[in-house]
């Protein structure tokens, strides 16, 4: 069949995520007048971003053009490939492509997001062709930690433009896990422009763990634990959790589930018939102490899918729900991203000291869901790019990717390394990185989309670090004197009984300062606040070596 519709005479390239961090995958493909989206993902916030729920990619660019946006493509059902879309979708209007599975668990976050404008879905699989006005895009299966993952490819005269989305090749899975191979390789034949490839475990030598073999080992070590076992993971890893339902089924254990994401996401999957479950098998979590306690398997997650936290609690006795008890086999089935590697130990140590075994990540238990070095080149060899944009990956692992990509024979001029709206261009002779778009992150905190900036962040984290000095002065502007205070309110950043000679001295400072804008033939309330914060400010540091938040508040009779 062929695929290409006409000829194209110019093709962009802009991710919007995904570059320099791992997660938010977000790309932009445009050939002619017409664009497309290629997932739309978030990321859990870092260390830094105090108070911040999640982060999405800004959109800016797109709601600029969104007249000729055509479809929003999703690679797979993880957060970091369709959770931005309940916080994008209300800006603009594009029918979205997926899986069955995919779009279920979409449907399942507009729903949850209380969104009920009609929206339209179209489900797609290995076979689907969608044809637009200047291009055809096809599908094709990939293997990832959960089923009916897909590559995207869009047809052009020059080339197609592969997206792989976030994959691995292993040779023990089967059914909707299983990878087309051919059909990759009959892509790679027909010509490829530009490829845009997952590079999470590029830095990794070798291949990933088969999945049959990690079924085993967690078998195995079901057999030997003699409490609980409670297993932490991704609410989303539907791959793990069949294989833990299977090796509890094995050991005459009962499964419960610890996690609303988690509970949501596994009833999604087996309505639509991607779990395979003895019967019997399942029982609510109130039911758990019902049972004795080495007949029992907790599959855990906290929110948003995200792991490591709910194990946190339930190793520091804080879960609302279920702690760790003495005796319980712990099994942590996470990478950690680089963020959280810190927290992964520090949660190791707390697990261990309230008295758990815990079986930790490695290569026995647990497999990545991205390829390793082996992998990505066998990837690239049967895709025969062109050009060659790493994406999914820390800056490192971009570079790790490039080197891939030219052992394999790919020049590395024709390879880019990009970051947040970076744009290559291709006008059917050359491709260019000689843009920038509009690009970076939009903050969500609580029910607010983008109304948390950078000097909100500094102002979180100046309180977290050094704290708050308030000033109250009360005055009387028609006879130019003070009425009440000036009163000192500080909070985190001194102990305010040790302290009193200091917190003194800055009343002192503060009745000067007001006092002397008093005496000026117009008195400046903000000259004066101005004042009050940087003399203010300069007394305390020269005092503590700290720098608090200080909030001057003039109030008139």
């Amino acid at each position: 069949m062929n695929l290409v519709k006409k000829d194209n005479n110019h093709i962009k390239i802009i991710p919007l995520g995904g570059v320099g961090e791992i997660a938010k995958n977000m790309y932009i493909v445009e050939v002619d007048d017409e664009m497309f989206m290629l997932d739309a993902g978030l990321m859990f916030p870092e260390d830094e971003m105090l108070g911040i729920d999640v982060v999405i990619p800004d959109i800016q660019y797109v709601i600029e053009n969104k007249e000729r946006l055509k479809g929003i493509f999703l690679t797979h059902g993880h957060e970091d490939a369709i959770g931005a879309l309940r916080y994008i979708i209300g800006k603009i209007d594009a029918p979205i492509y997926g899986s069955r599975l995919t779009l279920a668990l979409v449907k399942d976050h507009m729903k949850d997001a209380k969104i009920d404008r009609k929206l339209k879905y179209y489900t797609v699989n290995n076979e689907s062709v969608m044809r637009f006005k200047g291009v055809n895009i096809t599908f094709f299966n990939t293997t990832h930690s959960i089923p009916d993952a897909l590559g995207i490819c869009i047809h052009t005269s020059h080339g197609a433009v592969v997206y792989t989305g976030e994959f691995k090749f292993d040779q023990s899975v089967k059914g909707p896990y299983r990878p087309d191979m051919s059909k990759m390789s009959a892509i790679g034949e027909s010509g490829v422009l530009a490829l845009i490839s997952d590079s999470t475990e590029a830095e990794k030598p070798g291949y990933n763990t088969p999945e049959n073999v990690i079924e085993s080992h967690i078998n195995d070590e079901f057999a030997k634990a003699n409490g609980r076992i409670i297993v932490s993971c991704y609410a989303s890893n539907f791959i793990r959790i069949q294989q833990v339902l299977t090796a509890a089924a094995r050991n005459n254990r009962k499964v419960t589930f610890l996690g609303k994401s988690l509970e949501s996401s596994f009833n999604i999957a087996r309505k639509l018939g991607y779990f395979d479950i003895p019967e019997q098998l399942l029982i609510p979590i109130k039911d758990v102490a019902k049972y004795p306690k080495n007949e029992i398997v907790i599959i855990s997650t906290g929110s948003q899918g995200e792991p490591i936290e709910a194990l946190a609690h339930m190793a520091l006795q804080k879960h609302s729900i279920m702690n760790i008890e003495e005796g319980d086999t712990v099994f942590i089935t996470t990478t950690p991203s680089s963020g959280m590697e810190v927290i992964l130990g520090s949660t190791i140590n707390h697990l261990v000291k309230a008295g758990a075994h815990v079986v930790p990540t490695n290569k026995k238990i647990h497999a990545s869901g991205h390829g390793c070095m082996e992998e990505l080149k066998l990837m690239l060899n049967l895709m025969q790019p062109k050009y060659f944009i790493p994406v999914q990956g820390e800056f490192k692992m971009q570079i790790a990717h490039a080197k891939l990509a030219a052992e394999t024979g790919v020049q590395p001029e024709h390879i880019f390394l990009l970051e947040k709206g970076d744009a290559v261009n291709f006008d059917g002779e050359k491709m260019v990185a000689n843009e920038k778009v509009t690009a970076g992150n939009v903050l969500i905190d609580g029910i607010g989309v983008g109304d948390v900036g950078n000097i909100v962040l500094r102002d979180r984290r100046l309180l977290a670090e050094d704290g708050i000095f308030i000033a109250v002065v009360t005055l009387d502007p028609k006879n130019r004197r003070i009425v009440a205070g000036p009163q000192i309110q500080s909070r985190g950043f001194v102990y305010v009984r040790e302290s009193e000679e200091l917190l003194k001295e800055a009343e002192d400072k503060v009745r000067a300062i007001v006092e002397e804008g008093l005496m000026q033939n117009r008195i400046e309330w903000s000259e004066i606040k101005q004042d009050m914060r940087d003399k203010l400010g300069k007394f305390l540091y020269d005092s503590t070596k700290r720098r608090p938040m200080i909030i001057p508040v003039i109030s008139e009779i």
